[in-house]
């Protein structure tokens, strides 16, 4: 198997036999990172016929692995998968027959200290997934209210004791803004429950990484416009991390909005633009867990355009 020196797919052959790649067709990825999924859907696309592949994704490091594609029929496009629908009009693509998403952020981003996604490294409390943006993981822990953290820890980490944390952060940054992983590391040892410390570490990183990147919106605003984008028959195929992920995804693939509320016509047929492929997510096998450990919490789920 090739070398994942940026990031390792995860999922990579159950993903793209998902879509149903056929002759021609028009797939996106979504989360191009080290373009491991977009390789493979190059690949098995030159022996269907000539189709296009657009990869989409906001980290400006994702852009010199793109260059390294030479396909032409590939075309990156740097940008937040929020917009993917605006950026495929201006490529003149209103309608495509896949999408994929691999929610996940990459080991590049987990393994580089300067960018502040691990409590594994001392660095800058950043975790900016687009560099550009200035909403930083440190400007959030210095500027955001006591009720602000506390919805930030509880929603998006699950922390269960986000309110005495959310309040010492904020007694805390009085006299010492939170501006290292490290620091920040330290600090949460006296509120970790014993022997959970680095669930708990991971926990509040989630949160605050969700926070910053304004992932769970993102999220919600990129399923919308998926049933405008697919064609009937299109597959959506997505791999998430989390639950707060997972239940979205769940949610819209089942009844097309992400509460999970299925509408009904006058005659009390549900409307929903996807039917579920399959009825449980698909997880890694043991050896795959064996060879990327990051790929544990992966969920894939498929739905099909009706």
């Amino acid at each position: 198997m090739e070398e994942y020196s940026y990031h390792r797919p995860v999922l990579l052959k159950e993903s793209i036999d998902g879509l149903l790649l056929k002759e021609g067709g028009i797939y996106i990825d979504l989360t191009f990172g080290g373009g491991g999924h977009t390789k493979e859907i190059l690949r098995q696309l030159d022996g269907k016929g000539i189709g296009r592949v657009f990869g989409f994704d906001q980290d400006d490091e994702s852009r010199s692995n793109a260059e390294q594609i030479t396909n032409r029929s590939f075309t990156f496009v740097q940008a937040n998968f929020r917009h993917f629908k605006k950026y495929l009009k201006l490529h003149g693509v209103r309608e495509v027959d896949g999408i994929l998403a691999d929610l996940g952020v990459s080991s590049h981003q987990f393994d580089s200290a300067e960018r502040g996604f691990s409590t594994r490294f001392a660095g800058p409390l950043d975790m900016r997934m687009d560099r550009s943006k200035q909403l930083s993981a440190s400007d959030i822990l210095q500027h955001s209210s006591a009720s602000e953290l506390q919805k930030i820890l509880g929603m998006y980490g699950e922390v269960r004791n986000a309110r005495t944390l959310a309040q010492a952060i904020v007694a805390h940054r009085v006299n010492q803004a939170f501006e290292s992983t490290e620091q920040m590391v330290q600090f949460l040892k006296r509120f970790a429950p014993k022997g959970k410390e680095y669930k708990y570490y991971a926990q509040v990183f989630q949160a605050l990484r969700i926070a910053v990147n304004e992932e769970m919106q993102a999220l919600e605003e990129m399923l919308q416009q998926t049933a405008e984008v697919l064609k009937p028959g299109g597959r959506l195929v997505v791999i998430s991390y989390h639950s707060l992920e997972d239940r979205l995804v769940k949610h819209y693939m089942q009844a097309g909005n992400v509460m999970g509320e299925i509408e009904k016509d006058f005659y009390g047929n549900p409307i929903r633009p996807f039917k579920p492929v399959n009825r449980k997510p698909i997880e890694p096998n043991e050896e795959e867990i064996a060879i990327n450990n990051r790929a544990r919490s992966a969920k894939l789920r498929i739905a099909e355009k009706i």
